[in-house]
């Protein structure tokens, strides 16, 4: 005999703003935020920023603050059903944006999953521009909800049925090891070359357009924690065809694409390499948009390292002979690429609430700044570059400083005069020691007559956020005046926009950011405790700590976002909600005991119940009127092992079209109730109550008398 049974799927998935980091199955990545760029955008808030929110990506308008897209994809099996898993089983790790120079002029977006697998989405500009554009999306149909179960008949997306039902391009090459990094090459006359790489130690090069893999890269003993592809144009490195990846070994190699083969290996990290970037440097005062070859060649390239002792390495890319002493080009190594420069030190003043190592590192696409994030921390550094005078003229100054310690010290000797020293001062200089460290962190001395690190670079500011850091990314655009913007995800499920305006010419102290806007309507910053659904599924109510949502169903969209506080204005921690009949309000239990009644329309706290139960209320029910009957009844379930009964009436006075609750009955249990529920019966004589308590007990009741029903 054959069994036919029901089986349900995950028809979509919201209240998620962005990830909220690593865990035990998915691994931490410095690329978890992007912007969607296409041609003829110049104006920063016509850029969608992409987040990532479990197995989708959700596209957010920064100047709006609402979501326009959400790209995901639908597993289908030959006789055209689901797998049946939950939407959000396989998550998304990191992901990267391509410009529109490919061939179908199609804007790429590749995302990494904890599966192993690479998959790559076509976005057509033309939605994109739809999308983007400045009319009001308080229509459903202007959100594009891409591959969603729900409303399969309906189309979300115009009359661009081939954009809705898209699937997109899947390269497995990892295995089953989740992919940590994912990176378009976006230098000039690449089209559709992609690398991604594994906590497996494997970087594989693919070709998006061929839609096949080239070859793998083998040299790491653990996961790849960050990619970047380089063209340097150097004497050194003429023609080069580059590569460069970071490892939780605490290596990082430069590889040869052309010869398959890596040529060099940057040592001296004390710990594990978190992240990396590399760009071209190109300070304010030297960009042009006019550029020729000649000026273009001249720009020097820097890669960024962000290591797991605390320390953010700057290596050179640029031709040795143009900064290196007759010595210093005797004992140089023709065949390094990279050199080292020094590391990028905040000033002394600075302090940051984490002592962690370096979680992410991005150069602005600009090339004029540089963001510095760490792990568990709620501040951002920002370097900004120097033009080539004004690092000369750094240098020139650090150098005449230390030729001043130098001939006094020497004096000193001469005299034989020597600096008294008490009990606890260390037995070197200051300069003597600096040496050691810098000695002991990079195994190798840097010349004092080279341009170093922070010649190159200045402090220019910090950015503090209200959360600790997951991730951050620079808008495309600079604001005017020359300031920039930074998009930052937070551990609290939201997004935050902080805007670095530029310092005047004669300020000697660092600026600090200003918020522009938050992002956290639509998503919980914590765990959710309960989920309520409307008579008639069209809104949905979720609760989580003192943050109360509502939600419309259909359109996914957030309607009001509640804080959730006694009449004291203390905030409560919501355990379990439910719509009253007439879904005109919702009522809320308590962890402090408390009953709040809350208005949908207004989304104001209508009714307090303060204190109807001396413990946390775990869980609460509506029984349905009975026919003839508009009498309406509240069931309640508390860690003080008592069940209370509530009647639903209407309030006296300005707010007579409220609802409030009367207690009218108590019933005592031998052990803390976990669970209460009414049966659906509409028969006053037959309806039950069933109440399950702590010691694992299951007991009905008759809700009339509220005798056992066995």
């Amino acid at each position: 005999m054959q069994h036919t049974y029901l089986r349900y799927e995950c028809a979509d998935a919201f209240s998620l703003s962005c990830s909220s980091g690593s865990t035990p199955s998915v691994p931490h990545s410095s690329s978890i935020l992007a912007f969607l760029r296409s041609k003829g955008k110049s104006n920063s808030s016509n850029h969608p920023v992409l987040s990532l929110a479990g197995s989708q990506l959700i596209g957010y308008d920064l100047r709006r603050g609402e979501p326009l897209m959400k790209i995901g994809h639908r597993e289908v099996l030959s006789g055209g059903v689901g797998t049946g898993r939950a939407l959000n089983s396989g998550q998304i790790v990191c992901l990267d944006v391509s410009e529109t120079n490919n061939r179908d002029n199609d804007v790429k977006v590749a995302t990494g999953w904890v599966d192993g697998s690479v998959r790559v989405f076509s976005l057509d500009p033309k939605e994109m521009a739809r999308f983007t554009s400045s009319g009001s999306s308080d229509d459903a149909s202007q959100n594009g909800l891409v591959h969603s179960l729900l409303h399969g008949n309906s189309n979300f997306l115009g009359s661009s049925d081939e954009f809705a039902c898209k699937e997109p391009l899947l390269l497995n090459g990892h295995g089953s090891s989740p992919v940590q990094f994912v990176v378009f090459d976006k230098n000039k006359g690449s089209v559709g070359r992609l690398a991604s790489a594994g906590s497996d130690g494997v970087v594989i090069l693919w070709d998006v357009v061929a839609e096949t893999g080239l070859f793998r890269l083998l040299g790491h003993r653990g996961p790849v924690t960050g990619i970047s592809f380089i063209c340097p144009t150097g004497s050194s490195a003429s023609g080069m065809d580059g590569l460069v990846t970071s490892g939780a070994d605490g290596l990082v190699k430069v590889w040869d694409l052309n010869g398959q083969c890596c040529v060099q290996t940057l040592t001296g990290h004390r710990g594990s390499v978190g992240c990396l970037d590399c760009s071209i440097l190109c300070p304010p005062g030297e960009a042009s948009s006019n550029a020729s070859d000649d000026i273009e060649s001249k720009k020097k390239w820097r890669l960024v390292t962000g290591c797991e002792d605390g320390q953010v390495r700057v290596w050179s890319v640029e031709d040795l002979e143009a900064e290196s002493t007759s010595e210093d080009k005797e004992s140089a190594d023709n065949d390094e690429v990279f050199r080292y420069v020094g590391s990028l030190q905040p000033p002394a003043n600075f302090s940051s609430s984490s002592n962690e190592g370096i979680a992410s590192v991005h150069f602005h696409h600009n090339g004029h700044y540089v963001g510095v994030c760490r792990a568990n921390d709620r501040v951002i550094e920002i370097y900004a570059a120097r033009s080539e005078v004004e690092a000369q003229k750094k240098r020139r100054r650090r150098l005449r400083r230390r030729r001043e310690k130098q001939s006094v010290a020497a004096n000193a000797s001469e005299k034989g005069e020597s600096k008294k020293r008490g009990l606890l001062d260390d037995p070197e200089s200051d300069d003597e020691q600096d040496k050691a460290e810098s000695k002991e962190d990079q195994l190798v001395e840097l010349s004092p007559d080279m341009v170093k690190a922070m010649d190159e670079f200045e402090f220019r500011g910090t950015i503090r956020a209200t959360h600790k850091i997951r991730g951050f990314a620079f808008t495309p655009v600079l604001e005017r005046g020359g300031g920039i913007r930074v998009v930052v995800a937070l551990a609290t499920n939201a997004l935050e926009v902080h805007s670095l305006p530029k310092p005047s010419k004669n300020a000697q102290v660092a600026v600090t950011s200003e918020k522009v806007s938050a992002l956290d309507m639509y998503g919980h910053p914590t765990g959710i405790r309960s989920v309520s659904l409307s008579s008639e599924d069209s809104m949905a109510c979720t609760v989580s700590k003192n943050v109360v949502k509502i939600w419309n169903v259909s359109s996914r969209s957030c309607l009001r976002s509640i804080a959730a506080a006694s009449s004291g204005n203390a905030s409560c921690y919501c355990l379990c909600a439910a719509f009253l009949p007439g879904n005109m309000h919702v009522v809320l239990g308590t962890r402090e005991g408390h009953l709040l009644l809350i208005d949908v329309a207004s989304g104001d706290i209508v009714y307090r119940e303060e204190n109807a139960h001396d413990g946390a209320i775990w869980s609460l029910d509506i029984r349905q009127p009975s026919p003839g009957q508009d009498t309406m009844s509240l069931v309640t379930g508390s860690a003080d092992k008592t069940v209370k009964f509530f009647e639903v009436e209407s309030q006296e006075g300005e707010n007579s079209r409220h609802p409030m609750l009367v207690h009218a009955r108590t019933l005592q249990m031998s052990d803390d109730v976990m669970c209460v529920r009414f049966s659906h019966s509409t028969d006053p004589t037959k309806r039950l109550v069933f109440v399950a308590s702590l010691d694992s007990t299951i007991k009905v009741f008759f809700d009339d008398s509220l005798k056992f029903f066995l």
